[in-house]
């Protein structure tokens, strides 16, 4: 590693987790993860308790402002399971803008986004019971916005319920084979081209 007063992890969180290390609540924490992080880490771009995926943890406090305040938005990518087969017309209506209810009860069109029905991912674990020939989808989402709980709302608005959210990537900064609950560390100037933020230094 190169010396960094900051350092910058990815992890893979399961479910069942919430993306902190200290709660009020008896939930899963980041510290029970068997790791030995620094002081200071804490968690970016936060996924829900239910949800997986790739989960940015740093001791530099600028990159929240860095990755989601600046002029360009990044891009995230999600894996979907749903309930029931979807169809080319609900396809087409997640792409280009749905409503869904936001914060203070406000109907709201989501920016239009990459939506497209993909084979079940590889070498991810099944949690749910239910058989395999049950009507269902598993669809890839790519979108640059990130309202509270939005692509659940999202595939609740065309019809369907969120059985799973598996968060792949953010930018060129992908999950790859890390295994759930599995952390990585990262080279600063290795991270920050990943996400695709030039002006880290300033």
């Amino acid at each position: 590693m190169t010396e960094s007063k900051h350092r910058y992890f990815i992890i893979n969180k399961p479910p069942n987790m919430v993306s902190q290390f200290i709660s009020p609540d008896a939930v899963g924490l980041l510290g029970d993860l068997e790791y030995d992080f620094p002081e200071g880490i804490h968690a970016i771009g936060r996924l829900d308790s239910h949800s997986e995926g790739l989960l940015i943890l740093t001791t530099n406090k600028k990159v929240t402002r860095l990755l989601f305040q600046g002029e360009v938005p990044h891009k995230r990518t999600y894996i979907v399971h749903v309930k029931h087969v979807v169809s080319q017309e609900k396809l087409n209506l997640l792409r280009t803008g749905i409503p869904i209810i936001i914060k203070g009860n406000v109907e709201y069109v989501t920016t239009p986004c990459e939506v497209e029905i993909v084979e079940k991912p590889k070498g991810w674990l099944k949690l749910s019971k239910e058989p395999e020939n049950v009507p269902h989808s598993w669809l890839e989402i790519t979108l640059t916005e990130g309202k509270y709980h939005q692509i659940r709302k999202m595939v609740v608005a065309a019809g369907h319920k969120c059985k799973r959210l598996i968060r792949m990537s953010i930018e060129d900064m992908e999950i790859g084979d890390l295994k759930p609950g599995g952390v990585r560390e990262l080279e600063e100037e290795d991270f920050f081209r990943k996400l695709k933020i030039e002006n880290w230094r300033e």
